[in-house]
This record gives structure tokens, C-alpha cells and sequence, in this order.
């Protein structure tokens, strides 16, 4: 399966997320062509800050595959991971990380930062930009909605 198929799933949760009154964030991990982990953002609902999408994802993967470690996996996520999921996503041992949109707020993969690029003992294959157009547009209808609903 291609990229864009695993980020067009993403997307779906993502828009799962916005139907739900959450940031449009979904997020897919992958092993061996099977999708083993799925999240979309969750904070409101569960009233948690770590329930991002990867979190979910990743969390949800680990069950799976009966392993904190997912170095076997790659992620989708719709949105450029923070801080806190590109630490989460370090210390799986997640060897690739696919993004659509850029985050120039708290992006930690190149739109605020890097932490990928910092010198730890595994360092993911990063890839941006995957379905971004779709990625940005569901965000953006999202914060309109939410503005206008103000």
C-alpha cells in the first residue's frame, strides 16, 4: 500500500476527530503492510493531555504487538508531531514518521524544532508533506467552524 493510503486513513480519523469537537488529528501505525495502531486526538473527551492521536496510536500498537518497542513500524500522522509525541515516537524506537501538515506552533520535526535531528541513539526517517493539502484543509475548516461558532 502506498503512503497516501495510510495518510488518507489518518485523515479519516482526523475527521472522526473534528466531528467529535477535537483538533482534526488522526494518526496510523504500520507494520508489514498492517495497520496496527490508530489514534486521533482525544484531550477533550478524555480530558488527558497526552491523548493526542500518536499517543493513542502508539499505545494502541503496543497492545498489539505485545511491546513497548515499535521498531518494526512506521507512523502516519496528519499533523507534524509535538514535543510530547515526537519524545513518545523516540522512545518506541519508531524508525519512520510520515507527516502531512506542517506545525509552525509546536511542530518538534522542523516547524518549531527538531528533536529528530538531536543526538539520540535512534534517530527516525522523516518524511513531511504527505497529502499536506488535505492534511491543512481539515485543520483549517476546523479553527473556521470553531471562530465562527464564537
Amino acid at each position: 500500500m502506498e503512503h497516501e493510503e495510510y495518510m488518507r486513513q489518518a485523515l479519516a480519523l482526523a475527521k472522526e476527530a473534528a466531528d467529535a469537537g477535537e483538533v482534526p488529528v488522526g494518526c496510523v501505525i504500520v507494520r508489514e503492510g498492517v495497520v496496527v495502531g490508530r489514534g486521533r486526538n482525544r484531550r477533550e473527551e478524555l480530558l488527558t493531555t497526552g491523548s493526542h492521536a500518536e499517543m493513542e496510536a502508539i499505545a494502541q500498537a503496543n497492545a498489539a504487538l505485545k511491546s513497548w518497542r515499535l521498531d518494526e513500524c512506521t507512523l502516519y500522522v496528519t499533523l507534524e508531531p509535538c514535543p510530547m509525541c515526537a519524545g513518545a515516537i523516540l522512545n518506541a524506537r519508531i524508525p519512520r514518521v510520515y507527516y502531512g501538515a506542517r506545525d509552525g506552533e509546536f511542530g518538534a520535526c522542523g516547524g518549531v524544532t527538531n528533536l529528530f535531528m538531536e543526538d539520540f541513539p535512534v534517530r527516525p526517517a522523516l518524511v513531511g508533506g504527505i497529502l499536506a493539502d488535505e492534511c491543512r484543509e481539515v485543520l483549517s475548516s476546523f479553527f473556521q467552524n470553531l471562530r465562527g461558532k464564537k
